[in-house]
Protein backbone atom coordinates (compact mmCIF):
# COMPACT_ATOMS: atom_id res chain seq x y z
CA UNK A 1 0.00 0.00 0.00
CA UNK A 2 1.17 3.46 -0.18
CA UNK A 3 2.18 5.23 2.31
CA UNK A 4 -0.17 7.60 4.45
CA UNK A 5 -3.13 6.74 3.58
CA UNK A 6 -6.34 7.05 5.26
CA UNK A 7 -7.97 4.33 7.19
CA UNK A 8 -11.01 4.37 9.50
CA UNK A 9 -10.42 0.92 11.35
CA UNK A 10 -13.62 0.28 13.74
CA UNK A 11 -13.25 -2.19 16.94
CA UNK A 12 -9.57 -1.33 17.30
CA UNK A 13 -9.81 -1.24 20.90
CA UNK A 14 -9.69 -5.15 20.85
CA UNK A 15 -8.86 -8.44 19.32
CA UNK A 16 -9.19 -8.57 15.76
CA UNK A 17 -9.64 -4.96 15.32
CA UNK A 18 -6.25 -4.07 17.09
CA UNK A 19 -4.49 -6.04 14.64
CA UNK A 20 -6.03 -5.08 11.74
CA UNK A 21 -5.01 -1.57 12.81
CA UNK A 22 -1.46 -2.76 14.03
CA UNK A 23 -1.47 -4.29 9.99
CA UNK A 24 -2.10 -1.23 8.21
CA UNK A 25 -0.28 0.90 10.53
CA UNK A 26 2.97 -1.01 9.68
CA UNK A 27 1.82 -0.01 6.27
CA UNK A 28 2.56 2.86 7.07
CA UNK A 29 -1.59 4.42 7.18
CA UNK A 30 -3.23 7.26 9.74
CA UNK A 31 -5.27 5.64 11.31
CA UNK A 32 -8.71 6.81 12.86
CA UNK A 33 -9.65 4.28 15.75
CA UNK A 34 -13.07 5.07 17.09
CA UNK A 35 -14.02 3.68 20.31
CA UNK A 36 -17.42 3.71 22.72
CA UNK A 37 -17.29 1.01 25.60
CA UNK A 38 -14.31 -1.08 27.51
CA UNK A 39 -12.43 2.16 28.67
CA UNK A 40 -9.29 -0.17 29.26
CA UNK A 41 -9.04 -1.43 26.13
CA UNK A 42 -9.46 1.96 24.87
CA UNK A 43 -6.83 3.65 26.68
CA UNK A 44 -4.19 0.82 25.80
CA UNK A 45 -5.15 1.09 22.03
CA UNK A 46 -4.97 5.37 22.60
CA UNK A 47 -1.29 4.57 24.53
CA UNK A 48 -0.11 2.29 21.26
CA UNK A 49 -1.41 4.13 18.54
CA UNK A 50 -0.40 8.10 20.15
CA UNK A 51 0.74 9.19 16.70
CA UNK A 52 -3.02 8.48 15.50
CA UNK A 53 -6.87 9.55 15.56
CA UNK A 54 -8.10 8.01 18.72
CA UNK A 55 -11.91 9.39 19.33
CA UNK A 56 -14.67 7.96 21.27
CA UNK A 57 -17.77 7.59 19.28
CA UNK A 58 -21.61 5.77 19.49
CA UNK A 59 -21.37 4.32 16.31
CA UNK A 60 -24.73 3.46 16.95
CA UNK A 61 -26.12 7.07 16.91
CA UNK A 62 -26.28 9.18 13.80
CA UNK A 63 -25.25 12.23 15.08
CA UNK A 64 -22.00 10.74 16.47
CA UNK A 65 -21.15 8.93 13.41
CA UNK A 66 -21.53 12.33 11.93
CA UNK A 67 -19.20 14.16 14.31
CA UNK A 68 -17.20 11.54 13.72
CA UNK A 69 -17.21 12.06 9.69
CA UNK A 70 -16.47 15.80 10.29
CA UNK A 71 -13.68 15.06 12.80
CA UNK A 72 -11.64 12.44 9.77
CA UNK A 73 -12.89 15.37 7.61
CA UNK A 74 -11.16 18.25 9.48
CA UNK A 75 -7.80 16.12 10.05
CA UNK A 76 -7.53 13.75 6.88
CA UNK A 77 -9.44 15.40 4.14
CA UNK A 78 -10.23 11.84 2.54
CA UNK A 79 -10.33 8.24 3.54
CA UNK A 80 -8.88 5.69 1.27
CA UNK A 81 -9.66 2.71 3.27
CA UNK A 82 -12.68 1.70 5.94
CA UNK A 83 -12.73 -1.54 7.90
CA UNK A 84 -16.06 -1.95 8.90
CA UNK A 85 -15.35 -4.28 12.01
CA UNK A 86 -18.04 -3.32 13.92
CA UNK A 87 -20.91 -5.78 15.98
CA UNK A 88 -22.36 -6.95 19.34
CA UNK A 89 -23.59 -10.95 19.29
CA UNK A 90 -24.99 -12.78 22.22
CA UNK A 91 -23.62 -15.84 22.94
CA UNK A 92 -26.37 -18.08 24.29
CA UNK A 93 -24.32 -19.98 26.40
CA UNK A 94 -23.61 -16.98 28.24
CA UNK A 95 -26.94 -15.02 28.11
CA UNK A 96 -29.13 -17.65 27.43
CA UNK A 97 -33.00 -16.89 25.94
CA UNK A 98 -33.85 -13.95 24.59
CA UNK A 99 -37.32 -14.50 27.02
CA UNK A 100 -34.81 -13.80 29.74
CA UNK A 101 -36.02 -10.76 31.62
CA UNK A 102 -32.32 -9.48 31.17
CA UNK A 103 -31.86 -9.58 27.61
CA UNK A 104 -35.07 -7.50 26.87
CA UNK A 105 -33.15 -5.49 24.29
CA UNK A 106 -30.63 -7.81 23.45
CA UNK A 107 -32.13 -8.43 19.95
CA UNK A 108 -31.91 -4.98 19.16
CA UNK A 109 -28.48 -4.49 20.03
CA UNK A 110 -27.09 -6.97 17.95
CA UNK A 111 -28.73 -5.34 15.09
CA UNK A 112 -28.32 -1.76 15.92
CA UNK A 113 -24.50 -2.84 16.17
CA UNK A 114 -23.39 -5.66 13.84
CA UNK A 115 -25.80 -4.09 11.10
CA UNK A 116 -27.06 -0.70 11.34
CA UNK A 117 -24.22 0.69 12.67
CA UNK A 118 -21.85 -0.59 9.75
CA UNK A 119 -24.70 1.11 7.61
CA UNK A 120 -24.12 4.76 9.17
CA UNK A 121 -20.66 4.66 9.04
CA UNK A 122 -20.55 3.65 5.32
CA UNK A 123 -23.30 6.29 4.95
CA UNK A 124 -21.30 9.16 6.52
CA UNK A 125 -18.08 8.14 4.92
CA UNK A 126 -19.03 8.05 1.55
CA UNK A 127 -18.01 11.54 0.82
CA UNK A 128 -14.33 11.24 2.35
CA UNK A 129 -13.82 8.10 0.06
CA UNK A 130 -15.34 9.58 -2.72
CA UNK A 131 -12.81 12.35 -2.00
CA UNK A 132 -9.53 9.77 -2.78
CA UNK A 133 -8.53 8.61 -6.49
CA UNK A 134 -9.27 5.24 -4.90
CA UNK A 135 -10.57 3.61 -1.87
CA UNK A 136 -11.46 0.11 -0.48
CA UNK A 137 -14.27 -1.04 2.14
CA UNK A 138 -13.51 -4.32 4.32
CA UNK A 139 -16.75 -5.50 5.92
CA UNK A 140 -16.44 -7.66 9.00
CA UNK A 141 -18.99 -10.62 8.78
CA UNK A 142 -19.36 -14.22 10.61
CA UNK A 143 -19.83 -17.38 9.15
CA UNK A 144 -23.52 -16.92 11.43
CA UNK A 145 -24.96 -15.64 8.57
CA UNK A 146 -24.65 -18.96 6.64
CA UNK A 147 -25.48 -21.76 9.78
CA UNK A 148 -27.59 -19.75 12.28
CA UNK A 149 -28.40 -21.17 15.74
CA UNK A 150 -27.32 -25.19 14.33
CA UNK A 151 -24.57 -27.32 15.10
CA UNK A 152 -21.78 -27.16 17.77
CA UNK A 153 -21.54 -23.26 17.04
CA UNK A 154 -25.49 -22.91 18.18
CA UNK A 155 -23.68 -22.48 22.12
CA UNK A 156 -21.85 -19.30 20.19
CA UNK A 157 -24.28 -17.48 18.09
CA UNK A 158 -27.32 -15.96 18.97
CA UNK A 159 -30.49 -15.66 16.09
CA UNK A 160 -30.63 -11.94 15.89
CA UNK A 161 -27.15 -11.81 16.11
CA UNK A 162 -26.86 -14.76 12.57
CA UNK A 163 -29.11 -12.63 10.89
CA UNK A 164 -27.61 -9.48 11.16
CA UNK A 165 -24.72 -10.88 9.86
CA UNK A 166 -26.52 -12.10 6.94
CA UNK A 167 -27.46 -8.99 6.19
CA UNK A 168 -23.73 -7.44 5.39
CA UNK A 169 -23.44 -9.71 2.13
CA UNK A 170 -26.76 -7.36 1.14
CA UNK A 171 -25.11 -3.98 2.09
CA UNK A 172 -21.40 -5.24 0.87
CA UNK A 173 -23.14 -5.81 -2.78
CA UNK A 174 -25.30 -2.84 -2.82
CA UNK A 175 -22.10 -0.83 -1.74
CA UNK A 176 -20.35 -2.19 -4.36
CA UNK A 177 -22.51 -0.82 -7.35
CA UNK A 178 -22.84 2.15 -5.42
CA UNK A 179 -18.91 2.55 -5.26
CA UNK A 180 -17.74 1.47 -8.46
CA UNK A 181 -15.19 2.00 -10.44
CA UNK A 182 -13.48 4.36 -8.05
CA UNK A 183 -14.22 2.38 -4.19
CA UNK A 184 -13.93 -1.61 -3.90
CA UNK A 185 -16.50 -2.91 -0.98
CA UNK A 186 -15.63 -6.52 -0.02
CA UNK A 187 -17.01 -8.78 2.40
CA UNK A 188 -14.56 -10.56 5.06
CA UNK A 189 -16.38 -13.19 6.67
CA UNK A 190 -14.97 -14.99 10.06
CA UNK A 191 -15.45 -18.43 11.89
CA UNK A 192 -14.10 -19.38 15.00
CA UNK A 193 -10.81 -16.74 15.75
CA UNK A 194 -9.06 -16.20 19.17
CA UNK A 195 -10.71 -13.00 20.48
CA UNK A 196 -14.09 -13.62 18.91
CA UNK A 197 -16.03 -16.89 19.32
CA UNK A 198 -13.01 -18.13 20.07
CA UNK A 199 -10.42 -18.92 22.64
CA UNK A 200 -10.19 -15.41 24.99
CA UNK A 201 -14.01 -15.06 25.22
CA UNK A 202 -16.48 -15.64 27.92
CA UNK A 203 -18.30 -17.96 25.97
CA UNK A 204 -15.23 -20.19 25.03
CA UNK A 205 -14.28 -20.49 28.82
CA UNK A 206 -17.97 -21.65 29.56
CA UNK A 207 -17.97 -24.66 27.29
CA UNK A 208 -16.96 -27.52 28.36
CA UNK A 209 -14.29 -30.21 26.62
CA UNK A 210 -16.42 -32.04 24.83
CA UNK A 211 -18.25 -28.88 23.19
CA UNK A 212 -15.14 -27.32 22.06
CA UNK A 213 -13.57 -30.53 20.46
CA UNK A 214 -16.65 -30.60 18.56
CA UNK A 215 -16.19 -26.86 17.52
CA UNK A 216 -12.61 -28.00 16.33
CA UNK A 217 -13.74 -31.13 14.83
CA UNK A 218 -16.68 -29.52 12.76
CA UNK A 219 -13.35 -27.06 11.29
CA UNK A 220 -11.29 -28.76 8.75
CA UNK A 221 -8.11 -27.26 9.59
CA UNK A 222 -8.79 -28.34 13.12
CA UNK A 223 -8.10 -25.14 15.05
CA UNK A 224 -9.64 -21.42 15.34
CA UNK A 225 -7.70 -19.00 13.73
CA UNK A 226 -5.53 -15.47 14.87
CA UNK A 227 -6.31 -12.12 14.49
CA UNK A 228 -3.12 -11.54 12.81
CA UNK A 229 -4.43 -14.19 10.14
CA UNK A 230 -7.85 -11.48 9.93
CA UNK A 231 -5.20 -8.93 9.75
CA UNK A 232 -3.26 -10.48 6.97
CA UNK A 233 -6.62 -11.61 4.81
CA UNK A 234 -7.88 -7.58 5.35
CA UNK A 235 -4.63 -6.55 3.51
CA UNK A 236 -5.40 -9.26 0.93
CA UNK A 237 -8.62 -7.40 0.32
CA UNK A 238 -7.06 -3.53 0.21
CA UNK A 239 -4.24 -4.66 -1.84
CA UNK A 240 -6.40 -6.48 -4.85
CA UNK A 241 -7.59 -3.92 -7.27
CA UNK A 242 -10.00 -6.26 -9.45
CA UNK A 243 -12.53 -7.72 -6.86
CA UNK A 244 -14.98 -5.85 -5.08
CA UNK A 245 -18.97 -6.98 -4.07
CA UNK A 246 -17.38 -10.40 -3.40
CA UNK A 247 -17.29 -12.53 0.30
CA UNK A 248 -14.07 -13.53 1.32
CA UNK A 249 -14.35 -16.61 4.02
CA UNK A 250 -11.61 -17.30 6.54
CA UNK A 251 -12.84 -20.06 8.55
CA UNK A 252 -10.43 -22.57 8.69
CA UNK A 253 -13.37 -24.74 6.65
CA UNK A 254 -16.12 -24.40 9.65
CA UNK A 255 -18.99 -24.15 7.08
CA UNK A 256 -17.89 -27.39 5.24
CA UNK A 257 -16.46 -29.28 8.01
CA UNK A 258 -20.37 -31.02 9.18
CA UNK A 259 -20.17 -33.17 5.92
CA UNK A 260 -17.60 -35.30 5.16
CA UNK A 261 -16.30 -36.51 1.59
CA UNK A 262 -16.75 -40.48 0.95
CA UNK A 263 -14.41 -42.26 -0.78
CA UNK A 264 -15.34 -42.75 -4.19
CA UNK A 265 -17.13 -46.21 -4.55
CA UNK A 266 -15.77 -48.70 -7.16
CA UNK A 267 -19.24 -48.51 -9.33
CA UNK A 268 -20.93 -51.20 -11.17
CA UNK A 269 -19.69 -51.36 -14.90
Amino acid sequence: MTARKNALVLGASRGVGRAIARRLAAEGMRLCLPWFDWPESAQEMAAEFSGHLVLQADLRAPESVAAMAARIEAEFGCLHVLVNNIERGGMPIVHGSYSRPVNSGQWQLEFETTLHAKWLVFEQCLPLLRRAEQAAVVNISSVAALIGRSGPAGLLFSDGYAAASRGVASLTETWARLGAPSIRVNELMLGLINSRHGPGTRGWSLLNATEREALLAHTLLGRTGRPEEVAEAVLFLLQTDFMTGATLRLDGGFVLGGEQAPEMPPGVL
